[in-house]
């Protein structure tokens, strides 16, 4: 096999939560330009269905469903359409996520449990749901979508977001455990720890932060969605038939320093 063989997707069946806009969009659109058919989810099914038809264009096929990954009902039924319109599940990138800001000492339990249920529990119930159809055809590539922030620490003056910090940590760990437990079904369980990228949740801070961040990124530059693509069509795909367990930075250096 070459290499143009190994990054190619054709026939494989992506489902992207979180897929009708920013970063999700343009991972679930590399993972198309690299020929997988696609399934679009989130709450917004308006959004996705927009961006659904706009990744038809490439040629492959598309569904675009309305989810709340914070319900196993709802991720049950667009698993089991996702089987029966394509036959099989590939793929599944696990980027819906939310955030609450707020200081530590007054971050309300009602906060803590929102981001708690989208950004792990919800995690977990689809990679549960998805990884039963992908154990009974014995493969499947699981990308979860972590942070720097579960990483690092984040000063308040940049980021008072502890909860979203504590549940990205809990997926880097949740990626490497689940990794070794499905390594024996062919199941590869990978995850991405973007940087500053814009997005809903980001912006602002991007915005008021500027100089202080990009003095921490060696790069000194965000990063742009266009280079999310790489490493979401790599972990996609033959080209990591070998890497499991793994994250991967893609932070313009941040880590580094």
């Amino acid at each position: 096999m070459n290499v143009r063989e190994m990054f190619d997707l054709k026939g494989k069946v992506a489902i992207v939560t979180g897929g009708g806009k920013g970063i999700g969009l343009k991972m679930a659109e590399g993972l198309a330009e690299a020929g997988a058919h696609i399934v679009l989810c989130s709450r917004k099914v308006q959004t996705c269905q927009k961006a659904a038809g706009d990744l038809a264009r490439l040629g492959v096929k598309t569904l675009a469903r309305g989810c709340d990954v914070k319900s196993a009902k709802e991720i049950q039924a667009v698993v089991d359409e996702t089987i029966r319109t394509f036959g099989r599940l590939d793929i599944l990138v696990n980027n819906s996520g939310t955030n609450w800001g707020a200081t530590p000492e007054e971050y309300p339990l009602e906060g803590w449990q929102k981001v708690m249920d989208t950004n792990i529990n919800g995690l977990f119930l689809f990679s549960q749901i998805a990884g039963r159809a992908m154990i009974r055809q014995k493969s499947g590539s699981i990308i979860n979508i972590t942070s720097i922030m579960g990483i690092v620490g984040t000063e308040t003056e940049v980021a008072d977001a502890i909860a979203y910090s504590a549940s990205k940590g809990a997926v880097i760990t949740f990626t490497k455990d689940l990794a070794a437990k499905w390594a024996k079904y062919n199941i590869r369980v990978n995850a991405i720890a973007p940087g500053w990228f814009p997005t809903d949740m980001s912006q602002w801070v991007m915005d008021h932060h500027r100089d202080r961040l990009l003095a921490h990124i060696p790069m000194k530059r965000y990063g742009e969605g266009e280079e999310l693509k790489g490493a979401a069509t790599f972990l996609a795909s033959e080209a990591s038939t070998y890497v499991t367990g793994i994250i991967l930075p893609v932070d313009g250096g941040y880590l580094t320093i």
